[in-house]
């Protein structure tokens, strides 16, 4: 077994600063005498050597998944080692939780090629032939391929493989009656063809998101597929979207100290309302945008100052709401930025709505039906955008971007657009590009970003600065000399057409 010095000797920026034997405490040591930049390569390079080590590790759970299958009953690999599941002994093993011992197996089995699979089946004499199907046909490559390649390659993690490949899903099945029946050869070729379009869709999907998963957290990479999956496939997007519904519950219940606790389990709608409602009432608690109006600056620190935790402040607003009903008075509890669900929807020349929609806030794809539901009670604003989801509309030349423009950069980015955040929307401040005294900047719209309040005070003081040529990428530079490309979010690319080439995906024959 590998000594602490043997590891720590696969780190080159530590290697030669440890002495035989030394442990984690020398390692710490060592640390605190080096530069800010070579303790960050200490970081980089552990993070490198864990995704080479997680690939082992997820190999062999995936080994272990597969000989641990029901068919196999005790004679399994895990059950024969006194566990239920091959989860169940990872975990007991490494140590980690149930989820993470889930996880691990899924990609695992999804790691492992259909030849190797076939090949252990073969191996136990479950089939005849490895590397091939029941019927003797070679194994198609599946969609997800691209997320093997990334894994292999450590541009993601196993954590931001399965967030992709779960909120993707596998690609709806196509029925025969889905093709023109006209003759049973050219169906079959017809099906097989529609097939293989629907898997290419989920195919490069998972390339795109491949490519945003250095800037994304896993939970933003997961709800990015999901929406991504409900613009490719909308007829399954509304069944799915009323599945959620069907599962929505709360119930109470007493915990061993006897005191009254609450399981609620939200539909899409619910979920985005309360999020939304906490997030009007404990913005400035969770570093939310500045405010110029002085009530509203007054609001806000005196909740910031206020004794109580995020946690118990939630519950209290909660209960208020539920005190008050409809005679609650919003403007006392949310102040000026009152809580609701902004959808963004596609509408095209002729006025008809996309099937699917997306929430301004955190891109939650919703179906087109919930738009018009909530045209019809709230009215809309319009905003013309380009391909690229670039305004093209809106009004210009303003010292402070208009409320409209606002509207409109918060559809156009759907977020803070600094490398890796997640702040949504309703939490950015604009910022312009351009300085209005430096540069004689004006406020376009396609001069202006979204950033969160923390990335726009990083901006102005920490040596930041974003450019950007006519309508493409924003960028950000550093005095360092780096350099970061300010991509639009996947899901956002999907919804304006702007992927190129656009996916495609099989519709029946009218």
């Amino acid at each position: 077994m590998a000594t602490f010095t043997d590891v720590a000797a696969l780190i080159p920026t530590l290697c030669g600063q440890l002495v035989d034997g030394g442990d984690a405490d020398c390692a710490r040591a060592s640390m605190m005498r080096m530069t800010d930049a070579d303790v960050v390569k200490v970081l980089e390079e552990t993070a490198f050597l864990a995704r080479q080590l997680e690939q082992i590790q997820t190999a062999a759970a995936g080994v272990i998944a597969v000989r641990s299958t029901r068919d196999r009953g005790h004679s399994g690999l895990s059950a024969s080692r006194g566990h239920r599941s091959a989860a169940s002994l990872i975990q007991d093993v490494t140590g980690s939780t149930k989820a993470d011992a889930n996880r691990v197996v899924r990609v695992g089995e999804a790691l492992l090629d259909d030849a190797l699979l076939h090949d252990e089946a073969d191996a136990a004499g479950d089939i005849s032939q490895g590397g091939q199907s029941c019927d003797g046909l070679p194994v198609a490559t599946p969609w997800h391929q691209p997320l093997r390649d990334a894994l292999r390659d450590s541009r993601v993690t196993s954590a931001q493989f399965d967030a992709i490949k779960r909120g993707l899903g596998d690609p709806p099945q196509i029925g025969a009656d889905a093709v023109p029946a006209s003759g049973a050869d050219m169906a079959a070729d017809a099906l097989a063809q529609a097939e293989e379009v629907t898997r290419a869709a989920w195919s490069q999907a998972a390339e795109h998101l491949v490519g945003e998963a250095a800037q994304r957290t896993v939970e933003e990479l997961w709800q990015a597929a999901r929406t991504v999956r409900d613009l490719l496939d909308p007829e399954g997007a509304e069944a799915r979207f009323l599945a959620r519904f069907e599962n929505r519950s709360f119930r109470t219940f007493r915990g061993p100290d006897g005191q009254k606790r609450a399981s609620i389990v939200l539909e899409d709608e619910g979920d985005l309302f309360l999020e939304t409602m906490m997030a009007a009432a404990l913005r400035p608690r969770r570093g939310g945008p500045r405010f110029v109006d002085s009530d509203e600056k007054e609001q806000a620190a005196s909740l910031v100052d206020d004794p109580r935790t995020n946690d118990q402040l939630a519950y209290d607003l909660i209960m208020d709401v539920m005190r008050a009903g409809a005679l609650a008075d919003a403007e006392s509890v949310f102040g000026a930025r009152q809580p609701g669900v902004r959808l963004v929807q596609v509408v095209d020349a002729d006025g008809r709505g996309a099937p699917v929609a997306h929430t301004e806030d955190h891109l939650v794809s919703m179906p087109g039906v919930v738009a018009e539901q909530h045209i019809c009670d709230s009215g809309f604003v319009p905003v013309t955008v380009d391909a690229c989801g670039n305004p093209l509309d809106v009004g210009r030349e303003q010292r402070l971007f208009t409320p409209k423009q606002r509207i409109a950069l918060a559809i156009r980015d759907g977020g803070c657009r600094w490398r890796g955040c997640d702040r949504p929307a309703s939490y950015g401040e604009a910022h312009h590009i351009d300085e209005w005294d430096r540069d004689q900047g004006r406020t376009d719209i396609d001069r202006g970003i979204l950033l969160c309040r923390y990335h726009h005070m990083t901006l102005h003081h920490g040596g930041w600065r974003i450019t950007r040529q006519g309508q493409s990428d924003f960028v950000l530079h550093h005095t360092s000399g780096e350099t970061f490309a300010m991509r639009p979010r996947t899901a956002l690319r999907y919804a304006w057409g702007g992927i190129d080439p656009p996916p495609k995906r099989f519709r029946p024959a009218a």
